[in-house]
């Protein structure tokens, strides 16, 4: 599927026209099951995860060599970015010293690595504290590129286009933590406060309540709660959490939000493949020895 990916890129990439384009890829790798090509299996030293990212290098070389071969390289906005932290259950992933899993509101579930390239652009050398989101790329690709953004609508998003090509302060110091309609956590500044967590085993979810407070500067792990010695960052931080309620809701509390948006929906959209029920489907080439458990 990845090497279908590519072929799709490159060939929109190739298509004769006059303004820039726009190339949104979303990998499926690493996600299990990890149905890795051969020739990555055989070369990997963290087995089949080892394989599955050494092919999303291979794709985001073949992207970065058809842009040079284009002419375009320097003159594009490259970001590379993953959605949710490792599920790191014995599977070649790791969230490093971050507490918790994919899934999860913890910092190993929520924070995630973001790479940027647009040579001669980007502003070298700096440092930056501060917030960021994937929401904000919506409002960042719009002020790089001049788009105007929907008028009379209230925005989440938050460019972060000063940040990237200046060095300036980020403007983002707040982040919630849903999981599903239940707010787990908020967080102001270095300071997050934990609310419940939701863990599911054997098809069943349980809710466990928490009253934790975590200063991220200091303790990134998330290991040394500290909610009893600060009771006035408590009090604002809670403050802070209701406005969020008032807005989108808590399952828990069994609050609904006054400003919940219809999600966004295209008309007619183009799917890369269609499924044909008459149509003998396949895997061509991977030969991981459990292939036929994952099949069944």
């Amino acid at each position: 599927l990845t090497e279908r990916y590519v072929e799709e890129c490159l060939d929109y990439m190739q298509r004769d026209r006059r303004n820039p384009f726009f190339l949104y890829l979303a990998h499926m790798y690493v996600h299990v099951p990890l149905f890795v090509p051969d020739r990555f299996l055989k070369a990997s030293r963290n087995g089949a995860y080892g394989g599955a990212v050494a092919c999303i290098d291979w794709a985001m070389g073949e992207i970065d060599a058809e842009l040079k071969r284009l002419g375009l390289y320097d003159d594009t906005l490259v970001i590379f970015m993953s959605d949710n932290g490792s599920r790191a259950r014995g599977e070649g992933g790791s969230n490093g010293d971050l507490r918790g899993l994919k899934g999860e509101t913890w910092e190993g579930g929520q924070r995630v690595p973001c790479i940027m390239r647009w040579p001669g652009r980007i502003a070298e050398g700096k440092t930056c504290d501060g917030i960021a989101s994937a929401t904000d790329l919506f409002a960042t690709l719009a002020e790089i590129t001049g788009a105007p953004l929907p008028e009379g609508v209230e925005l989440d998003s938050i460019s972060l286009a000063g940040t990237i090509l200046s060095g300036d302060p980020v403007e983002r110091d707040t982040f919630v933590y849903y999981k599903d309609a239940d707010l787990e956590a908020v967080r102001k500044g270095d300071w997050k406060l934990h609310f419940c967590k939701t863990s599911r085993a054997n098809g069943v979810n349980t809710r466990v309540e928490l009253n934790e407070l975590y200063n991220l500067r200091l303790d990134v792990g998330e290991s040394d709660d500290v909610y009893q010695d600060y009771p006035d960052l408590v009090k604002e931080l809670g403050e802070f959490a209701d406005d969020i309620r008032r807005k989108f809701g808590d399952g828990r509390l069994g609050i609904e939000g006054q400003e919940i948006r219809p999600m966004g929906e295209v008309s007619n959209p183009k799917k890369l493949t269609q499924f044909d029920a008459e149509h003998p489907y396949f895997v061509a080439y991977y030969d991981l020895a459990d292939m036929p458990v994952m099949a069944g």
